[in-house]
């Protein structure tokens, strides 16, 4: 009989669940979006209750059409969208408050509070974090600040906070008064909260921020031959299979791409674009406005530390084309409009709809597209909306080798928009380094499933999963170094063109 190991992938848009088998190929799979929810500019939250009963659905979905019963599937990893945050009642399941997105900036006057009382280097030296409105720690602040019947239960270990992962497991494992409460060390790196040192949530930074001790859940490894609990024969599995996996999306990204080793890096392209270099189990700890973060732990082993470059638009931006503005149809035909003109006609798109993530952290600066002049038309816009992913990205790449005195050989690339032609061989030439994307493009899922089939045994070690990653497609590099630069030359000048927006609003009454 055929086993599989299913991953839960969390995303920002969407729910999916996908079943892999041993060669780590996807046998089958079931997506589902949810709502994105605007309540005012720069705010961005989720229903927590939809995201789980999706959850639900999609898994229904696979078992369904694969008719396969709960004893073929191995064990259950997951992966979601990392700083978003939930609180919600032990006794009841009901959250306080709509889950609050990590692209939401009305953090932004508590975290500027924060440094004030505090100083940065308080907080980077314990987290390896600047202080943003990015991570969840605020996000739960703002919370109890605002809902007083979380603030009643905060104390009592009644209200609950966890991140999307944390969520899930809870109602897998059990839900009300039965679930798991826990998270994994990647997740937990994300809060403002963990000490990178200790691996433990650190009391100055939970008094600092406001957050009492008995809300949080239980730190463990990534992959944890120890299983978290399993999911119940009335849930949307209809069987018992052990909960033992879980990564942050973009860890689970690396994972799944095998960057096992210090100085391999990978770059995926979904909701946002994120870019990460795996350091070993050294930390290092930016000067160029990147994050030092947990890769990921496998049991009592040494943690693998990561730099990452997060950028808050990029598929995002494609779907913002799509819906806000009607110029396509489907996120694909983004492509074929932008292959209609030669080149950007001089028009460049900074995305900072939620300010600037790295390595600029300006929350700031808010959307601009430069150099507009009676030529351009909705090609050239097209066009500079896919190549803002490659001049963001190369800020990081910039970035990451100051950091790491490591020069980038090439990039492993996944995510959805991989798929699109133009962006890639674009973001081979402003690199100056091969492109690779694998023959599974799904590789946040695959991370997932790798890190649950691990901790069961059903893939011996790290060695076997490198054998099958296999490379899909290769782009490499066709522009000259002086075009290079004179292109690159130009977005800096927009990226500043986008510096105080918020500022400059507030000075205009």
């Amino acid at each position: 009989m055929a086993k599989y190991v299913g991953a839960i992938d969390l995303g920002t848009t969407s729910n999916r669940f996908i079943l892999f088998d041993k060669d780590g190929k996807i046998f089958e799979s079931a997506q589902k979006e949810h709502k994105q929810i605007f309540p005012q500019p720069g705010w961005v939250e989720h229903d927590p209750i939809e995201i789980w009963e999706n959850t639900c659905w999609v898994i229904k979905e696979v078992m369904i059409k694969t008719g396969i019963s709960p004893d073929q599937i191995d064990s259950i990893g997951i992966t979601n969208q990392r700083e978003t945050s939930v609180v919600w009642n032990k006794k009841t399941g009901k959250p306080y408050y709509n889950a609050i997105v990590w692209q939401c900036t009305r953090t932004d006057a508590l975290c500027k509070n924060l440094v004030k009382a505090y100083g940065e280097a308080f907080f980077h030296e314990k987290t390896g974090l600047p202080v943003a409105s990015y991570f969840s720690g605020p996000k739960v602040r703002w919370i109890l600040d605002h809902v007083p019947d979380a603030k009643q239960d905060s104390g009592t270990g009644n209200a609950l906070f966890g991140t999307i992962e944390s969520w899930i497991i809870w109602w897998l494992t059990g839900g009300p008064n039965r679930g798991s409460h826990i998270t994994d060390v990647t997740n937990a790196s994300r809060t403002m909260l963990l000490n990178l040192d200790t691996l433990e949530w650190d009391k100055e930074l939970l008094d600092a921020v406001g957050i009492p001790a008995p809300m949080l859940p239980e730190i463990r490894p990534s992959i944890d031959s120890k299983s978290w609990g399993s999911t119940l024969e009335q849930g949307p599995f209809g069987g018992r299979i052990p909960v033992c996996g879980a990564l942050g999306d973009q860890q689970s990204a690396l994972f799944g791409q095998t960057c096992f080793s210090k100085g391999e890096a990978k770059n995926t392209y979904g909701t946002g674009c994120f870019l990460l270099l795996n350091t070993g189990n050294t930390m290092i700890r930016s000067t160029h406005g990147l994050l030092t973060t947990i890769g990921y732990q496998i049991n009592t082993e040494k943690p693998v530390y990561c730099l990452e470059g997060s950028i808050a638009m990029a598929g995002s931006l494609v779907q913002w084309m799509r819906d806000n503005l009607g110029i396509i149809k489907t996120a694909p035909e983004i492509e074929a409009l932008a292959a209609t003109v030669k080149d950007n006609g001089d028009v460049y798109f900074v995305p900072a709809f939620s300010g600037l993530f790295a390595p600029y952290w300006r929350s700031d600066a808010r959307g601009v597209i430069a150099g507009l002049t009676g030529f351009a038309n909705k090609g050239h816009i097209a066009r500079a909306v896919l190549e803002a992913c490659a001049y963001q990205t190369r800020d990081i790449v910039l970035a990451m080798e100051k950091d790491s005195n490591v020069a980038l050989k090439h990039l492993k690339v996944d995510g959805g928009m991989v798929l699109n032609e133009l962006l890639m061989q674009f973001q081979s030439d402003i690199l100056d380094v091969p492109i690779i994307r694998p023959t599974v493009i799904e590789t946040t899922a695959l991370g997932a499933a790798y890190a649950a089939g691990l901790a069961t045994g059903f893939w011996s070690s790290t060695k076997q999963l490198k054998v099958n990653w296999s490379e899909g497609k290769r782009w490499t590099p066709d522009m000259g170094p002086e075009h290079r630069e004179e292109l690159y030359l130009k977005w800096k000048k927009a990226i500043e063109k986008s510096y105080s927006w918020i500022q400059a609003s507030k000075d205009c009454h």
